[in-house]
């Protein structure tokens, strides 16, 4: 690990807020990262794991403790059990567009509709990043972590990982602490190697978005193209000349909730019906078997619905401002708070609250942030 002069967060997040820190390291290689890991959970030093920025938004205060940037990179091609498909491991400081981008070169379908998004592999799992139908809970297999409470590093299959809606076991949530802390060193995946040819596109909402019906084709760098172009169109691809980039993505998640309540609201609301986590197990104790085995429950699946609609329908239009804020809604797209250009987070703070505060004035919902919330409240 290499220390470095600390620097303003708001030079190295997405949002462009962000005080100095005391300490700040740099770790280029694996190795490093984990010395720098264990030295600070030694000390009992606060600590914070910087990749791209891009999933942050940090308070105006200056930091105490050590921020930890993770700049380790690779892509290690490896074999997959399952035929016609290709294991990569990837390095947690590698970044993610750069992944899509080398998958998609590569002929390896999986991750290709979640071209653009910003941040780091390390990142991904994190968050259960995801975009028109892919999420990384579908191809992710493990992660190399190291825990804190012990400074091991473990090899941890995906389905200990917690992985849902944009959450995982080690995601620090608005106000709470991550059920596991550790950090992720490099990821897996397990992905379709299906070439450079049109192949049928998969899952309805990547169709939509391709403007493509019931067995449409198109190859993996068609899509990675189309995807690249909406998120553009919405802000949602960095640009250090456009204002409307100056964020960390999608402020708000979108929200799940159970289909009776979704029936509540207005028709016109975007909605997706979201899979339900369905145990194949059942375990019925010897003693209790009387011979009949009960058929499994059913319930209708939890509906997600469109956080930017409810933001607009409840008055607030791309571009709104709280005046004089230098905070403001992208032009582009509803759901980006972004940074005009020097707002402070006391300013992006202000307009995150009005928010909600509309949104659950107007539907009865109240909008979780998505970025984690470092040194700042709502």
């Amino acid at each position: 690990m290499v220390d470095v002069t600390p620097v303003p967060l708001a030079e190295l997040t997405t949002l462009r807020t962000g005080g100095v820190p005391e300490r700040m390291v740099e770790a280029r290689t694996q190795a490093d990262l984990v010395e720098a890991l264990r030295f600070v959970w030694a000390t009992g030093d606060e600590w914070l794991v910087l990749g791209g920025g891009s999933n942050l938004f940090v308070g105006d205060d200056d930091l105490e403790g050590t921020v930890i940037r993770v700049l380790t990179r690779g892509i290690e091609r490896l074999p997959s059990p399952h035929e016609g498909r290709v294991r990569v491991r990837v390095q947690a400081g590698h970044g993610w567009d750069e992944l899509v981008a080398h998958t998609v070169a590569e002929g390896l379908a999986g991750l290709e509709a979640m071209s653009g998004i910003p941040g780091t592999v390390g990142a991904a799992p994190v968050q259960n990043i995801g975009a028109y139908g892919q999420e990384v809970v579908r191809t992710l297999v493990e992660v190399d972590l190291i825990d804190e409470s012990t400074g091991d590093i473990s090899t941890v299959p995906t389905e200990e990982l917690g992985l849902g809606f944009r959450t995982s076991v080690l995601k620090a949530h608005y106000g709470s602490v991550p059920e596991r802390s550790a950090v992720i060193l490099s990821a897996t995946f397990d992905l379709a190697d299906v070439g450079p040819a049109p192949r049928p596109v998969a899952g309805e909402q990547l169709r939509t978005a391709l403007g493509l019906g019931d067995g449409g084709t198109a190859t993996l760098a068609d899509i990675r193209t189309r995807i690249l172009e909406i998120r553009a169109s919405k802000g949602m691809v960095l640009d250090a000349e456009d204002p409307d980039t100056w964020s960390a993505g999608s402020f708000f998640q979108n929200i799940v909730v159970p289909a009776p309540v979704a029936r509540t609201l207005p028709p016109e609301c975007p909605r997706w019906p979201v899979e339900p986590d369905i145990d194949p197990v059942l375990i019925i104790p010897l003693a209790a078997f009387d011979g009949v085995v009960p058929s499994p429950e059913t319930r209708e699946p939890d509906v997600k619905v469109s956080a930017a609609w409810l933001i607009e329908q409840a008055g607030l239009r791309k571009g709104f401002r709280l005046a004089p804020s230098r905070a403001g809604l992208s032009t582009k797209h509803a759901l980006a708070l972004t940074n005009r250009g020097g707002a402070s987070a006391a300013e992006i703070a202000q307009l995150a609250r009005f928010i909600r505060a509309r949104v659950h004035a107007e539907f009865g919902l109240m909008l979780q942030p998505e970025p984690v919330l470092v040194n700042v409240e709502l």
